[in-house]
């Protein structure tokens, strides 16, 4: 099976490359410069900018693959010229969207891929509804054999899945408080990067999956403080001292986090995963967040240079906190 990533070289893509080179498919990744990531074994690579179809084709002339994947669709434009030429070329066309396209707050939990999209304000979200419509309307007007992937918050060992980074846990190490926002106790989805690509990939070259959206989560579920004190636990603290602020509150001190936490982390997300075990039969996912946390602090942990403090977000910290 033949399957193209077109960018893919970041931390879930790297992670579903891998899996799928295990699985004995012949990967082929086209990314514009050298990838973040070393590429797996057995996996190809090729230079070009994916967003431009004259450069696609010069590098890949008239191959035809089972599957495509678009790893790197922000925007629509970044689309343009994409259902034309994989039309015809391609079995299969993911884009990889996120589940953030779902209008917060959800108005009946728990979210399906049916939920209603909806996102005026925060960018990220808001452009991939944008992408989503237009891929769609290649599927039903111009036959593009599309999926839409969705993943929620996906994470692996280079990744501390908090916005505060290791600046929070430098402050749990040294007994001083972290600011959590709200009350700690709206819920949320983390997935491992290997979870991650075990669901992924057999949903390549799958036609029971063309023409559907599908959301790949792994259906665990924790509050903020607990990932707080998952990710304390793996530190070595034992009491650490969390201290709650709104995300209004938190928004005046660090104006950056204000679109995530108002439109996205501050409201409850629960995720109905029948779609995916019905399209992936067999699939539960197997990281634990205490074991993908052990997991972050034995990186970060490895190498002094990883625990990089931000100076500013600790100062707002402390003025939160005064």
């Amino acid at each position: 099976m033949k399957v193209l990533f077109l960018g893919g070289a970041g931390m879930i893509g790297s992670a579903a490359a891998a899996e799928a080179v295990t699985r004995g498919m012949d990967v082929t990744v086209v990314t514009r410069s050298e990838p973040a990531r070393p590429v797996a074994p057995g996996v190809r690579a090729l230079r070009a900018d994916v967003k431009d179809p004259d450069q696609l084709r010069s590098v890949l002339g008239r191959e035809e693959f089972d599957a495509v994947v678009n790893w790197v669709g922000f925007t629509p434009d970044d689309l343009r010229g994409h259902p034309e030429f994989f039309t015809g070329s391609a079995g299969q066309y993911v884009f990889i969207s996120t589940c953030s396209v779902f209008g917060r707050p959800v108005p009946q939990l728990p979210v399906t891929e049916s939920s209603p999209r909806r996102q005026p304000v925060f960018g990220y979200p808001r452009d991939k509804v944008a992408c989503e419509v237009f891929l769609e309307e290649a599927y039903r007007a111009a036959d593009l054999p599309l999926t839409i992937v969705r993943p929620s918050h996906v994470y692996d060992r280079t990744v501390i899945p908090i916005l505060s980074g290791w600046t929070a846990i430098e402050r749990m190490r040294t007994g001083r408080p972290v600011v959590v926002h709200g009350d700690g106790t709206s819920l949320w989805s983390l997935m491992h990067s290997r979870d991650f690509a075990n669901a992924f990939v057999p949903l390549l070259g799958n036609d029971h999956a063309v023409g559907e959206s599908v959301n790949v989560v792994s259906g665990d579920i924790l509050t903020w403080d607990q990932i707080h004190l998952a990710l304390a636990a793996a530190a070595g603290v034992r009491n650490p001292v969390l201290r709650h602020r709104s995300s209004e509150s938190i928004a005046v001190e660090l104006p950056n986090w204000g679109d995530v936490l108002e439109h996205d982390f501050r409201h409850s997300m629960l995720f109905d995963t029948s779609k995916l075990r019905s399209l992936v039969p067999g699939f539960a996912p197997a990281v634990s967040f205490a074991e993908g946390a052990r997991e972050v602090l034995a990186h970060y942990d490895a190498d002094p240079a990883r625990r990089v403090v931000n100076h500013d977000l600790d100062r707002a910290f402390d003025r939160l906190l005064e």
